[in-house]
């Protein structure tokens, strides 16, 4: 098994597989990632689609002289098996092990990180910029899914290809059009390319013209490149959708994406042309597998699973948040018409699948497009209805500006529910929540809250509807806290919950800390601390009441967050004790300040100092030396 892959030790060694090989070869590649995904977890379903466009382009391309951009690079897997990576593949997403993105401090043949969408045009832009400033003559080729061009960057980029037109410079755009993002694509573009692929021999036609104008003696030749300048008339009646094509940039396609023999072809034509090119080419997300093909959205970014049924290895024990917040959601809608579902091309992923199904004409899904989701949300606010944008913490980062500037300025009652937040395990570096109390903390109007278990998060999304004005809610991927279900006060704007009372130390816990907290109060009652412990609920506005009354009673404060300590709830809590010229001792855990890498969320909290033992340690430390 595995004889034609196990040749591959480094880049371009797929130059030396004799070309009626390469189907066996693809075969496999997609043995070798189901064998090992289903092991690890990881993003199947987009590699398994991507296993001839990423040998095509390997074939054609010189690595690491040329450049190969990825859109998220989810599907980069193959890529890093057909550059030498394929050991370590058993440490996929795990700690110190091979991430699941491409990383350039991985390989060279990772020449751009990724993780977010719509960036590879303007990626492949600001290279084959430099290329020309250099004069060097390296292919660059941007792939980006058809998902991906719900995103407004995506635009913003094609628009800006102009400087390659002018200069006749080659860039190769791939689009790898599966017809879904992470869930089945919507909007216009998705309509648009539907059509597309309906026309197959849109290619064929376009060349067989050019070729017939060309041999009309005289005049051929200069009719057919007047045909292509056009941008009417003539080239409207022979080749319909022109969308890419009036831009200046040459299409090429739709083209089948799992003929290799096709795309090599296609990709070694699109080098000698000048100016960008587009290959629209065909895939299907999850090929080979019949469980993936019939469920991609599923097998999109996947636990460990039996290959034999696909269902996953680990049963799942308890409720996650997401879960929570998708029945609570459906139970608000039940009694208010006026809430409406938001999400950015991720009704799985945040839970509102249910909400969908139960209210398809209250539910818009926006594509991959946050910025625009939420200045839509603030435009159905402003008329009256009551939207909840549900989103990535990674993800609401790209609509900053519209958070602050065209909901909070104008106070409009947006509800943010913002999922894996905190500390995400195996994606890695960009896709951790650890930033939202840093970018939404300071941000006038705004309510931030973040419950401390399943209960309270059910109470503050009633809550979180009563109040006129923007609101946000944090809270982490993963299982539900179902401990403390006896401590429920009821919420109260800007209040904080006072657990437990106690001597020395007073621990101040955000959102879903509480779990660490109370196992780290009890490993200091063991060592003869008595704690308090203290449920901060609110971040924006913070119970400065609470902060007056425990920095009278207690010598030493602790915060501890997952958000990191640069503008987290610890700094907060620090100016408001200097402010007041308290002169108590302060410790604040949170994330240091670095990006964090891939491993379990167990390790990832232990490396950062915030996991029970670690507060525990630290607190003991304090206290023997005061």
């Amino acid at each position: 098994m595995g004889q034609l892959l196990n040749k591959i030790q480094k880049p371009n060694d797929i130059k030396h597989i004799p070309a009626r090989l390469y189907p066996i070869l693809a075969q496999e590649i997609r043995d070798f990632l189901l064998e090992n995904v289903s092991k690890t977890g990881g993003h199947l379903a987009s590699n398994l689609g991507a296993v001839e466009l990423t040998m095509a382009l390997h074939l054609c391309l010189t690595l690491p002289e040329d450049k190969i951009i990825y859109d998220v690079g989810h599907q980069s897997y193959v890529h890093k098996l057909l550059t030498g990576r394929k050991e370590g593949f058993t440490s996929l997403r795990q700690k110190d092990g091979l991430c699941g993105f491409p990383k350039r401090k991985e390989s060279e043949c990772d020449c751009f990180g990724t993780g977010h969408s719509s960036t590879s045009i303007s990626a492949a832009a600001g290279f084959a910029a430099a290329r020309d400033l250099k004069h060097t003559d390296e292919t660059i080729v941007a792939i980006i899914g058809d998902g991906a061009l719900s995103g407004g960057m995506a635009y913003e980029a094609l628009n800006n290809l102009a400087f390659l037109r002018k200069e006749k410079k080659n860039l190769i755009i791939i689009l790898n059009d599966n017809k879904m993002s992470i869930s089945e694509n919507v909007g216009g573009m998705s309509r648009y390319l539907n059509d597309l692929r309906s026309r197959k021999s849109y290619s064929e036609f376009k060349e067989n013209v050019e070729s017939a104008l060309n041999n009309i003696p005289g005049v051929g030749h200069s009719m057919a490149r007047t045909l292509k300048k056009s941008k009417d008339s003539l080239k409207q009646l022979f080749v319909p959708g022109m969308l890419f094509e009036n831009m200046g940039i040459a299409y090429f396609g739709p083209i089948d994406g799992h003929d290799i023999y096709a795309m090599i072809q296609a990709i070694n034509r699109a080098k000698h042309m000048e100016g960008p090119v587009l290959l629209h080419v065909i895939t299907k997300k999850g090929k080979g597998y019949p469980v993936a093909e019939s469920n991609p959205e599923k097998f999109h970014g996947i636990d460990p699973f039996d290959i034999a049924t696909g269902n996953p290895l680990k049963a799942k024990k308890t409720a996650t948040y997401t879960e929570v917040f998708s029945n609570k959601l459906l139970e608000l809608a039940r009694k208010d018409e006026r809430i409406v579902g938001i999400t950015a091309a991720m009704p799985s992923g945040t839970g509102l699948s249910a909400f969908k199904n139960a209210y398809p004409k209250r539910f818009f899904d926006v594509g991959i497009a946050e910025e625009y989701a939420v200045t839509f949300a603030a435009g159905m606010a402003a008329s009256g209805m009551r939207p909840v944008f549900a989103v990535y913490s990674s993800f609401l980062q790209r609509g900053y500006d519209q958070v602050l500037h065209d909901v909070c300025i104008q106070k409009l009652p947006v509800f943010f529910c913002v999922d894996r937040s905190g500390l995400v395990g195996a994606d890695g570096e960009t896709h951790q929540g650890i930033f939202d109390i840093s970018y939404l903390g300071h941000i006038p109007n705004l309510t931030l809250m973040a419950p401390k278990n399943r209960y309270e998060m059910e109470d503050m999304m009633e809550f979180g509807f009563q109040i006129d004005g923007p609101v946000a809610m944090k809270y982490p991927r993963g299982a539900a806290y179902d401990g403390l279900e006896e401590y429920r006060e009821p919420i109260v704007l800007g209040k904080s919950e006072i657990i437990q009372k106690g001597e020395e130390v007073v621990i101040l816990s955000v959102g879903n800390m509480m779990e660490e907290c109370v196992q780290a109060v009890e490993l200091l009652k063991n060592s003869g601390i008595q704690a308090g412990l203290v449920n901060v609920r609110f971040i924006r506005p913070m119970d400065e009441e609470i902060l007056h009354q425990l920095a009278e009673e207690y010598g030493c404060i602790v915060t501890v967050e997952e958000n990191q300590l640069t503008g987290g709830y610890g700094q907060m809590v620090s100016a408001f004790l200097h402010r007041h010229q308290y002169s108590n001792d302060l410790l604040s855990f949170g994330i240091p300040d670095c990006f964090v890498e891939h491993a379990t969320v167990q390790e990832q909290r232990a490396l950062a100092g915030i996991d029970a033992r670690s507060i525990a340690s630290r607190i003991l430390e304090k206290v023997k030396k005061k």
